[in-house]
C-alpha cells in the first residue's frame, strides 16, 4: 500500500470515531430532495426551452444552428461538473456533507440569475452569450459536486434495509424537478402566444425557480452532518486515497452511469424531438416533459424499495435489458404515429425503466465506498461520465437526426450504451447488507 495510503488511514484511525450516524427524520430527507430538486429544476429547464434559448441568445438565419449553439452551450455547463465532482465531493469527504451543500446550492443560484436576467443577443449583442456561458459554467460546477454528498447523507443516514429506499430520493427528485419544469413549461406555453414565449415567456419558469432558493438554503443549513471526523484530512489526501485504493469502483461507477445518463437525457430531448423532429405544437410537446417527471418519481421509489428487498444487481440489469429490446419499436412506432399518446407512452416507458435502474444503481456505487471517500468517489465517477456522456448527448442526437435525416438515431445510442453498461452492472458487487461502518 502506497505511503500516503497509509497515512491517510492512520490519520483517519487517530481521529474520534462517532457514534452511531443520526437518523434522517422527514425534515432532513426534504431539506437533502428539496435542495437537488431546485438545482436540476434549474438545470433541467434550460433543455426544456433550448429552442427559444438559441433563439434569443444565438440568432441565425437556420433555427437548426440556433438549436445547435443552444444545445452546445447546455454542453458547456457539463464541462465544470468533473471539476465540481473532484473538488466539491473531496470537500464533502474532507469538511462535512452540509457544507458542501450549502456551496453548491449557492452556486447554482448564482447561475440561474445569469440566465433568467440576461437581455438578448438583441439587445447587448455578443456578451450576451458570454454571460449565458459562464453561468451555465457554475451551474454545471454545482451539479458536479452535487449527487456525491447528496446520496451519501440519504445512505448514511438510512436504518438497516432500507438504503435504496432513502437513496432513491435523490432520484425521485430529479422527477420531481422534471415535473415542475414541464409543469411551468406547459402553462407558459397555454397562456402566452408563441411570440411572448419566445421574446420573455421562457424566463419566466428560471425566475421561479429563484423564488424557492431562500426555502432550500433554510432546509440544507438544518441538515445533520454524516461525515466521520471531518477535519482530520486534506482534499488532496482524500483523492489520493480514492486513486491508490478505489480504482477499479470508479471505472465502473463511469460505465452504469454512463448508460443511464445516455438514456436520461434522450428522455429529456424529447420535448425538444416533438417540437423540431415530429413537427408538435409547444403545449403538445411539454406533456413529455411532463410524463417523464411523474414516472420518475414513482418509479425511482419502487427502485429503491425493490433493490433493498431482492438486490442491487438485478434490479439494474432487468429494465436495462428490457430497454434494449423495446427502445428501437417504441421509437418506430413514435415516428409513424406522430401522436401526443405515443409521445407520452415513449417517454414513460423509458423514463420508468431508466429510472428503476437508477436507484438501485447510486445505492449501489454509494456502497461500495466506504464513509472517508464516499462523497468524492461517487462525485468523480458520476460527474465525470455525466460531463462526458449527459453533455454530448442531445447536441449528438440533434446533429446525427440532422445530418442523416433518421429519427431513429437516439434508439441506437441507447442500445450500444446499454450493452456497455449492462456489462458493467455485472461486475458491481452486491452490498445491499453490507456494514457501512467496517
Amino acid at each position: 500500500m502506497a505511503h500516503g495510503t497509509m497515512q491517510v488511514q492512520g490519520e483517519l484511525l487517530a481521529g474520534t470515531r462517532p457514534g452511531p450516524m443520526p437518523t434522517l427524520g422527514r425534515g432532513a430527507v426534504v431539506a437533502t430532495v428539496a435542495g437537488n430538486a431546485l438545482e436540476f429544476y434549474d438545470f433541467l429547464t434550460y433543455s426544456a426551452f433550448s429552442v427559444y434559448i438559441g433563439k434569443a441568445f444565438f440568432p441565425s438565419g437556420s433555427a437548426l444552428a440556433s438549436l445547435l449553439l443552444s444545445l452546445a452551450t447546455f454542453g458547456v455547463g457539463f464541462c465544470t461538473r468533473p471539476l465540481g465532482g473532484v473538488l466539491i465531493g473531496a470537500y464533502a469527504d474532507r469538511a462535512g456533507r452540509r457544507p458542501a451543500l450549502m456551496l453548491t446550492i449557492s452556486l447554482i443560484t448564482v447561475g440561474t440569475l445569469g440566465l433568467a436576467l440576461t437581455p438578448s443577443y438583441a439587445s447587448i449583442g455578443v456578451a450576451a452569450p458570454i454571460i449565458l456561458v459562464i453561468s451555465r459554467l457554475l451551474q454545471g460546477l454545482a451539479l458536479g459536486g452535487e449527487v456525491g454528498p447528496a446520496t451519501a447523507v440519504l445512505l448514511e443516514c438510512a436504518p438497516p434495509g432500507r438504503r435504496g429506499a432513502l437513496v432513491s430520493w435523490q432520484g425521485a427528485s430529479q422527477g420531481m424537478a422534471i415535473l415542475a419544469s414541464g409543469a411551468a413549461g406547459v402553462a407558459v406555453s397555454l397562456l402566452l402566444t408563441k411570440e411572448q414565449l419566445a421574446d420573455w415567456g421562457w424566463r419566466l419558469p428560471f425566475l421561479l425557480g429563484l423564488a424557492l432558493v431562500p426555502v432550500g438554503i433554510y432546509l440544507r443549513s438544518k441538515l445533520p452532518e454524516t461525515l466521520e471526523s471531518p477535519g482530520t484530512r486534506s482534499g488532496s489526501q482524500v483523492l489520493r486515497l480514492l486513486w491508490n485504493d478505489y480504482r477499479r469502483q470508479l471505472l465502473l461507477g463511469l460505465l452504469i452511469i454512463m448508460c443511464l445518463t445516455i438514456s436520461t437525457f434522450i428522455t429529456n430531448y424529447m420535448t425538444t424531438f416533438a417540437l423540431v423532429t415530429l413537427g408538435m405544437p409547444p403545449a403538445q410537446a411539454m406533456l413529455a416533459t411532463l410524463a417523464q417527471g411523474v414516472c420518475m418519481i414513482f418509479a425511482a421509489l419502487g427502485g429503491g424499495m425493490w433493490s433493498d428487498r431482492y438486490g442491487r444487481r438485478i434490479v439494474m440489469v432487468m429494465p436495462r435489458a428490457l430497454i434494449v429490446v423495446a427502445i428501437y419499436p417504441a421509437f418506430l412506432l413514435l415516428v409513424a404515429v406522430r401522436t401526443p399518446w405515443a409521445l407520452v407512452a415513449v417517454t414513460s416507458g423509458l423514463a420508468i425503466l431508466t429510472s428503476i435502474s437508477t436507484a438501485a444503481a447510486l445505492a449501489a456505487l454509494a456502497e461500495v465506498f466506504p464513509n472517508h471517500v464516499r462523497s468524492a468517489g461517487l462525485a468523480t465517477s458520476y460527474a465525470l461520465s455525466v460531463a462526458v456522456f449527459g453533455g454530448s448527448t442531445q447536441f449528438v442526437i440533434a446533429w446525427l437526426i440532422g445530418a442523416t435525416g433518421n429519427p431513429l438515431s437516439p434508439a441506437y445510442y441507447v442500445i450500444v450504451s446499454s450493452v456497455i453498461g449492462l456489462w458493467a452492472m455485472a461486475k458491481l458487487p452486491e452490498n445491499r447488507k453490507s456494514d457501512l461502518s467496517s
